[in-house]
């Protein structure tokens, strides 16, 4: 019937008004340090089955096909494209792009959290901070660089080094990387950073270069991997469902005008 309609173009423009959420959000993040995409998924939702196929027939067979109608679709899940960005060259010597797999750890004294963002500065205790709107979240493990230090270097294999007053190069500690077995299940907390869950798995620290993680490059930040191009194919084909649900709704809606119209002579 035509209430059936209704229903499942009502959950695919509920779904798809979701899928369009998404695709603004990415849109909205393209310039964000190390951003990482998402992607809506969708899975059917339940059937109405009127015959099932395999059932006994009359004549003692078996029925080849069955019949049955869906009832709509949903969100099945959010999953996160971690695909790698473009490094981009700005010269600061506390900005450091991630070549490959692995996360920072940074705290801000409430929890633990990880980010690919490289975008370091440093605090009034002259420690290495992800710069943050909000509050700067110390990089793990902590690294100083004392005052009147010059020259800083971070090597690719995450050893940070600098010039002392008397030129002479000392080493300010290492920076380490971690990684997750299942990187889809980290929590989106905002600021760049994720959070470890159960489904995450525990994360699996070492430094840069060892045990599949990949290496640094100072100098430079990766951006986000959002596409422009992409994202825009999205929108219209969002945009595009999104009316054709809403037609089927109109059109089930006639259909539904037709049968109370009907008169008995």
């Amino acid at each position: 019937m035509s209430l059936r309609a209704i229903y499942s173009a009502g959950t695919g423009m509920e779904a798809h008004q979701f899928s369009l959420d998404t695709v603004a959000n990415n849109i909205a993040n393209a310039s964000a340090t190390a951003f990482k995409r998402s992607r809506a998924n969708f899975e059917d939702t339940f059937y109405e089955n009127i015959a099932l196929p395999g059932a006994q027939t009359a004549g003692g067979g078996l029925t080849p096909v069955g019949t049955h109608v869906g009832l709509g679709t949903r969100i099945q899940s959010s999953s996160v494209d971690f695909k790698q960005g473009s490094p981009q060259v700005t010269n600061g010597d506390l900005d450091v792009a991630i070549m490959g797999e692995g996360f920072f750890q940074v705290t801000d004294g409430t929890g633990v959290a990880y980010t690919r963002a490289g975008n370091f500065t440093l605090n009034a205790d002259r420690n290495i901070v992800l710069a943050s709107a909000n509050s700067g979240h110390l990089l793990q493990p902590t690294i100083q660089i004392p005052l009147g230090a010059s020259d800083v270097s971070i090597l690719p294999d995450g050893t940070v080094n600098y010039k002392d007053t008397q030129q002479q190069i000392v080493t300010a500690g290492q920076v380490q990387l971690w990684d997750f077995p299942n990187k889809n299940g980290l929590l989106q907390r905002g600021e760049n950073l994720f959070i470890e869950t159960p489904a995450s798995g525990g994360a699996n620290s070492g430094n840069p270069m060892t045990n599949g993680l990949g290496s640094l490059t100072q100098g430079s930040l990766e951006v986000s991997n959002v596409e422009p191009v992409h994202e825009l194919v999205d929108l219209i084909k969002t945009q595009r469902n999104f009316e054709l649900n809403s037609q089927i709704i109109q059109a089930a809606d006639q259909m539904l005008q037709l049968i109370a119209n009907l008169r008995r002579f």
